[in-house]
């Protein structure tokens, strides 16, 4: 604690006045609390990767049977959007009955509400496929299989990873409400801090959350721009034109 006679000290003599005064901005609490923020991190980035995964999974046979049916379009599109709607507490309550305390929880959690970005946006890249490119690969004996691998998925690319992008950066967010069943990741350390009034461990937490959300966009749109090389292609000859 902070004492009349100055900052408190260690038993190695090194100052902790930001701890003992439990300063927002602290140092030291990033020092000593290395590896708990870091076992918190990595919680964080497997929640986040396995929601948007299991998303994907998800919605690329949605998008496609909305696409293949229309009397499938409006409750595909329509389910997702009403998952959307629900509180994050609610569905994870939802879900307990089906996992039980577990990561399973958020994960599926985090996976539904991803799901409404991404049936849209793999659907609209579906959609925006050049009819002349489809015809061209049919007449070269494409089946539907190797035409959906090889000409509609790629050309639907730029539309699908960029719903990736918004899935994941709202994953990152609300990967925190997870704390709520002990799989938090971040959250975990951004809850307990609030409990305590523990500032340094709030603040620090939550920045590590904005710069994982920043640092996922900027590594998806990376990924974007090198599997996508034609439309920077594109806008360059549009910009020449």
């Amino acid at each position: 604690m902070l004492t009349e006679t100055g900052p408190a000290l260690t038993s190695a003599g090194e100052t902790t006045d930001c701890l003992a005064t439990n300063a927002w901005f602290c140092g030291e609490y990033v020092r000593t609390r290395g590896g708990e923020l870091a076992a918190a991190t990595a919680e964080h980035v497997w929640i986040t990767a396995a929601a948007v995964g299991l998303a994907l999974l998800l919605a690329v046979p949605l998008a496609l049977a909305a696409r293949r049916w229309r009397l499938a379009r409006g409750p595909a599109l329509g389910l997702t959007t009403v998952l959307y709607t629900i509180p994050s507490l609610a569905m994870f309550a939802l879900l307990l009955p089906f996992f039980g305390l577990s990561a399973a929880v958020v994960v599926t959690g985090l996976a539904l509400y991803s799901l409404t970005v991404l049936v849209r946006n793999v659907l609209a890249g579906l959609e925006s496929v050049p009819a002349e490119a489809t015809e061209a690969a049919r007449g070269m004996g494409y089946g539907p299989v190797r035409l959906l691998w090889e000409v509609e998925l790629p050309l639907a690319l730029p539309a699908l990873l960029a719903g990736v992008r918004i899935a994941t950066v709202t994953a990152v967010s609300l990967a925190t409400v997870g704390a709520t069943v002990g799989y938090g990741g971040l959250g975990n350390l951004i809850y307990d801090g609030m409990e305590s009034y523990f500032k340094s461990q709030v603040l620090t937490a939550s920045a590590l959350c904005v710069v994982l959300a920043v640092a996922a966009d900027l590594l998806l749109l990376w990924l974007q721009r090198a599997l996508t090389p034609w439309t920077r292609r594109r806008r360059a000859a549009g910009k020449a034109g």
